[in-house]
């Protein structure tokens, strides 16, 4: 029973722990898709905006146009330069602090921009015409820094850009000028590979009468191993009697008789 009791206990724990991951999960991609959304929905609420901005230049003459013109300047320099230095941060991490000044900008601006949306519904116009100058001055302020800010970067990315096309043409200058250089490396190799046919003929040469030695004396050996090689040994060398004469053998095994007339002759 304890051993039941544990195995239970592990496939609880192992079962609330897996419900927590699937809670947690759930609860994170939900605040992704959230946030994403909020982004999507900030981004397309401020094109709507923008366009009603520029809707409204055109459209509302005197000063309510002039409002709009100046709303819409504002928010245009700070994209754009929101946009260039984000695009050159994964290059050039010193943009980091650009980003950082800008978004303290962008803090001004979304405060002036208050004031002039609240500027808009002010139903005298002597008020509007009053208070429009010196909003626009500070448009024309955070505009101006906004707009530094961008042309500096861009500026830094152009000067990057022209070093490194400096730096890449000089190396395929180099390379190009490494790649004519076959006629000296031609004349280096045939002057080796002829050298190397030179020494070889001098060894073969040299190794030449040796060689014919070893064939003289192998053909000599073997003209000298051919004469008995193919013919088999008869009785005669056997016993050892094929160097003497047949009359010798002759006259060993005849008997001792009268003497021929030639012994009678020699004798006194």
């Amino acid at each position: 029973m304890d051993a039941l009791g544990v195995v239970v206990a592990l496939v609880l724990l192992f079962g609330v722990t897996l419900v927590a991951m699937a809670v947690v999960g759930t609860v994170k991609a939900a605040k992704a898709v959230a946030a994403k959304v909020e982004k999507h929905e900030a981004n397309a609420r401020r094109v709507v905006e923008n366009a009603t901005l520029r809707a409204k230049t055109y459209t509302r003459p005197g000063e309510q146009g002039r409002l709009a013109a100046v709303r819409l300047t504002l928010r245009t320099a700070l994209d754009s330069t929101r946009q260039v230095l984000q695009s050159g941060l994964p290059a050039d991490e010193q943009l980091t602090e650009s980003l950082q000044l800008l978004a303290r900008l962008d803090a001004h601006a979304a405060e002036l921009d208050g004031e002039l949306r609240m500027l808009e519904r002010e139903p005298e116009p002597a008020r509007l015409a009053a208070k429009l100058p010196e909003l626009r001055e500070r448009a024309e302020r955070i505009t101006h820094a906004a707009d530094s800010l961008r042309w500096a970067a861009q500026d830094r990315m152009r000067r990057f850009a022209d070093e490194e096309l400096a730096r890449l043409a000089k190396e395929c200058e180099n390379e190009a000028g490494a790649l004519r250089h076959w006629t000296p490396a031609s004349a280096d190799e045939g002057t080796g590979a002829g050298e190397g046919v030179s020494a070889g003929e001098g060894a073969g040469e040299r190794k030449a009468p040796s060689a014919d030695r070893e064939r003289t004396e192998q053909g000599a050996a073997g003209s000298r191993q051919g004469l008995t090689a193919g013919r088999p040994a008869g009785a005669e060398e056997i016993l050892g009697l094929a160097a003497e004469p047949l009359a010798r053998l002759a006259d060993r095994f005849r008997k001792p008789g009268r003497p021929g007339p030639a012994a009678a002759d020699r004798r006194p």
